[in-house]
C-alpha cells in the first residue's frame, strides 16, 4: 500500500512540474508541428517510396516514425529529472521515509511516460490532416502503442540516469543512444530495404516494434473507407514496408517495457548513493 502511494505521489509531482513549466508546454506543442510540417513534408517533397502500394506517400509512411521520434525524445529526457532532484536534495528527503526505493523509480517512469503521452496526443490529433481517419478504436490503439514506447524509453532513461552525477554526462550518453535508436527503428526507411547487418540491429531495437505497430494502425485507418481495394496495411506488409503484425509488436513492446522498468527500479533500489 505504501509503495502505491509513493508511486502515485511521484507520478503526480512529475505531472504538476510539467504543467507549471509554460516554456516546456509551448515546446511540446510546437515540436510535433515542426517535425510534421518541416521534417516530414520536406523529406516527402524530395523523396518517394519505391514500390509503394496504392496511395502511400512518404509523408504517410513517415508519420508513425514522427510520432515515435517525438515520444522517444520526450521520454528519454525525463530521466534527467533524477539528476536534477538529486542536486537539489529532493531525493534525499523522499528516501528518508520508510518506503521502498523502487517505488520512487516506478513513479518517475510513469510520470515521464505520461508527459510523453501528452505530446503523442498532439500528433495523433493531426492525423486527419494527412489522410488518416480517426475513430475511438484507432485512437485507443495508437495511445496504447505510444504508452508502451514511452514506458520503455523512460525506463531506459531512468536506468541510465541512476549512476550519473552530472547532467552533462547524462546528455552525452543520451545523445549517443537516441539517434541510433531512431534511425534503426524503420521510421525513415523500411527494415526490409536495409543491409543484412543493419536488419539485425533494427530487430533488437525496441522502437522498431513501436514504429511498426503505429504504421500498421495508421495505414489501416488511412484506408478504412476503401472496402473495394486491399488495405494499405496489407499491401505494405506484402511489399515489406510493414514487418510484423500488431499483436506481435504489442507483445514485444509489453515485454520490453516490463523488463526495462524492472531493471531501472532494481538499479535505483540498489544504488548506494541516490
Amino acid at each position: 500500500m505504501h509503495a502505491l502511494i509513493v508511486i502515485y505521489v511521484i507520478w503526480l509531482r512529475e505531472g504538476k512540474a510539467f504543467i507549471r513549466e509554460r516554456s516546456r508546454i509551448i515546446g511540446m506543442i510546437s515540436q510535433p508541428l515542426l517535425y510534421l510540417l518541416l521534417v516530414g513534408q520536406g523529406i516527402a517533397s524530395g523523396l518517394s517510396l519505391n514500390h509503394a502500394p496504392g496511395s502511400l506517400g512518404y509523408l504517410l509512411f513517415m508519420y508513425p516514425g514522427i510520432i515515435g521520434m517525438s515520444v522517444l525524445f520526450t521520454s528519454i529526457v525525463s530521466g534527467i529529472s533524477i539528476i536534477w532532484d538529486r542536486e537539489f536534495g529532493f531525493l534525499k528527503e523522499v528516501l528518508v521515509a520508510p518506503v521502498p526505493r523502487w517505488a520512487v523509480a516506478v513513479g518517475k517512469i510513469l510520470g515521464g511516460a505520461t508527459v510523453a503521452m501528452a505530446q503523442a496526443i498532439i500528433l495523433i490529433a493531426l492525423a486527419p490532416f494527412i489522410g488518416v481517419g480517426l475513430s475511438v478504436a484507432v485512437v485507443l490503439e495508437l495511445l496504447a502503442v505510444c504508452f508502451l514506447i514511452s514506458l520503455a524509453i523512460t525506463g531506459l532513461g531512468v536506468f541510465i540516469a541512476v549512476p550519473m552525477r552530472s547532467m552533462q554526462g547524462f546528455q552525452m550518453v543520451m545523445n549517443f543512444l537516441v539517434m541510433p535508436l531512431y534511425f534503426l527503428s524503420g521510421a525513415m526507411f523500411p527494415v526490409s530495404s536495409a543491409p543484412a547487418w543493419m536488419r539485425v540491429l533494427m530487430t533488437v531495437d525496441p522502437l522498431t516494434y513501436g514504429v511498426d505497430g503505429l504504421r500498421i494502425i495508421v495505414l489501416s485507418a488511412a484506408t478504412s473507407s476503401a472496402s473495394s481495394e486491399p488495405s494499405l496495411a496489407e499491401a505494405a506488409r506484402a511489399s515489406g514496408l510493414v514487418r510484423w503484425n500488431l499483436g506481435f509488436d504489442i507483445a514485444i513492446l509489453t515485454l520490453v517495457s516490463a523488463l526495462i522498468t524492472t531493471l531501472a527500479a532494481a538499479r535505483f533500489n540498489r544504488a548506494s548513493e541516490v
